[in-house]
């Protein structure tokens, strides 16, 4: 194995970043240099911590020959523009989900990142998680028959419960912030999406937060999708930020001519999977390896390190986090317009993880 590193930098030192960090310091392609915030005293923090160089601004970075890839942990409305600067300055960039707000943004960034020879990468990821890759393994093993129907449900609580900063997340809605996680997972396992069919509304508009600040939303809280895949799948996909944890929780639910396949959150990776034959009980199935309790969120910018190491492709794609987008803004226009909309966007699926190709073990 080649003792090279990639030399990786981070862009926002927010809520999530400690768990981004966390883990790029244990990973062997990778040297973590530095982090860079609108607020530098964060930066600082971040650098005085985790070692590595605290940039006094985003173009201070990017002008550091030393950094090759960008994580890009900033809010939402963000993303765009910091990826942008990010590919115009020659680095290879993993951002946060989504990787932008408007499909033309997005494929503007894939058609940028394709035309200078970068590499572009985009959370969600789960679908590296072991929990998510022993469930794609049933599903490609045929057990379950043709898969038909897929109900995944999203209890994502109240953000303002524990989030310092929530407004940014109920400003661009459910979907786009929670939604994102089951859309990719299901893109990643069926490839695209061709008809969308959605709606919405605002359940709980007067929040409070945690200090007491009270704030309203006027963007939906819970979203109802039917999605229909190009071979032929059907999904019900329902979000809300309302509902805290519920009997249906974050799991997906997998049904096909011959049995059903339960994946219990789409997120965790330590999440339970199940399989039930046709009229049978749901059994435990063992996952493909020991799983990493919770979520890694930084393992996609281990695979990605890794894969430039080898000079292969990275399974997480930016046309696939363009499509998603696509995806989202025909979920948010077919709740303003009604009606059923198209998706149009392709893109090359992920194959499953190496450690996930054989049979499940004991």
């Amino acid at each position: 194995m080649s003792s090279r590193k990639i030399r990786v930098a981070i862009v926002g030192c927010g809520n999530i970043a400690n768990r981004y960090a966390d883990r790029i310091k244990t990973y062997a392609a990778c040297e973590l240099v530095g982090f860079s915030d609108l607020d530098p005293a964060r930066a600082r923090d971040f650098a005085a911590k985790y070692g590595g160089q605290a940039y006094a601004s985003l173009a201070a970075l990017l002008a550091d020959p030393a950094v090759e890839l960008v994580v890009n942990l900033t809010i939402h409305f963000a993303h765009y523009e910091v990826v942008k600067q990010c590919l115009l300055a020659g680095k290879h960039v993993h951002t946060e989900k989504p990787l932008a707000l408007r499909y033309t943004e997005a494929k503007e960034l894939v058609d940028l990142a394709a035309a200078r020879g970068l590499r572009l990468g985009s959370a969600p990821v789960t679908y590296m998680g072991e929990a998510q890759q022993t469930a794609w393994q049933i599903l490609r093993s045929g057990k379950a028959g043709r898969v038909r129907l897929v109900y995944a449900d999203i209890n994502h609580g109240r953000i303002e419960a524990w989030h310092p900063n929530p407004e940014p997340f109920y400003a661009v809605g459910i979907q786009w912030d929670v939604g994102v996680y089951p859309l990719t997972l299901l893109t990643t396992m069926f490839g695209p999406v061709r008809r969308v069919t959605a709606t919405g509304k605002v359940v709980y508009p007067d929040r409070v937060t945690k200090e007491g600040r009270k704030f309203s939303i006027t963007t939906p809280d819970f979203v109802l999708a039917m999605l229909e895949f190009e071979e032929g799948l059907t999904a019900r996909l329902s979000a809300n930020f309302y509902v805290q944890g519920g009997k249906q929780g974050g799991g997906l639910e997998f049904t096909g001519d011959q049995g059903s396949v339960y994946l219990g959150d789409f997120q965790g990776f330590d999440a339970k999977v199940e399989f039930a034959p046709l009229g049978g009980a749901f059994e435990a199935v063992p996952p493909v390896r020991t799983p990493f309790k919770g979520t890694e969120f930084a393992r996609a910018v281990e695979e990605m390190t890794e894969a430039m190491v080898a000079g292969r492709p990275q399974r997480a794609s930016g046309s696939q986090a363009a499509h998603v987008v696509e995806i989202l803004e025909a979920v948010g226009t077919s709740m303003h317009d009604g009606g059923p909309v198209a998706v149009k966007s392709n893109f090359v699926p992920p194959v499953p993880m190496e450690w996930a190709m054989g049979e499940s073990k004991k």
